[in-house]
């Protein structure tokens, strides 16, 4: 049974813009294909919590070989969008102007739930457990169409 969702996805304004990919681009390394955010929807520092957006389009470099046929997103594309995420939150928080790497420092308790395929709007919600200046802990959840597809916690550090 999935957990209960962090937020209410229906109550998720996806047209909404809280931080934009250039805003994000300049805070996360992340280049080319593993830019896993679009845009961040809705943002709330004290809570430390984020809600983003990736639209998968058909022309994703894992589309030709993750499943041919039937290709879905790799879940360690999601574990990386729900990083990309967290960092966004992090280096925000600590204004730290994107000039610190914030990293993986681990990930526990992932499951997939269901599929992303091209054509899919991947919702990440991600919630900071615990928020301090060198390392993170968030819980995420992925929603598509509404149904939670991917849950877990995701670990942060300076590196």
């Amino acid at each position: 049974m999935a957990s209960q969702p962090i937020v209410d996805p229906a109550t998720i304004i996806t047209e909404d813009v809280a931080v934009t990919k250039d805003e994000i681009l300049a805070l996360n390394a992340q280049r080319d294909e593993f830019e896993q955010v679009d845009r961040l929807v809705s943002i709330d520092l004290e809570e430390g919590l984020a809600v983003g957006i990736k639209s998968q389009k058909a022309d994703e470099f894992w589309t030709r070989g993750h499943i041919p046929g039937r290709p879905i997103m790799p879940g360690v594309l999601m574990i990386e969008m729900a990083a990309q995420i967290s960092s966004v939150i992090y280096h925000l928080k600590f204004e730290t102007g994107g000039k610190k790497f914030f990293g993986f420092g681990g990930v526990n308790n992932v499951k997939f739930r269901g599929s992303v395929e091209p054509g899919d709007d991947l919702i990440m919600v991600v919630k900071a457990k615990k928020l301090r200046s060198r390392m993170a802990i968030f819980e995420a959840q992925g929603f598509v169409n509404g149904t939670m597809v991917f849950e877990g916690e995701v670990t942060g550090i300076v590196i």
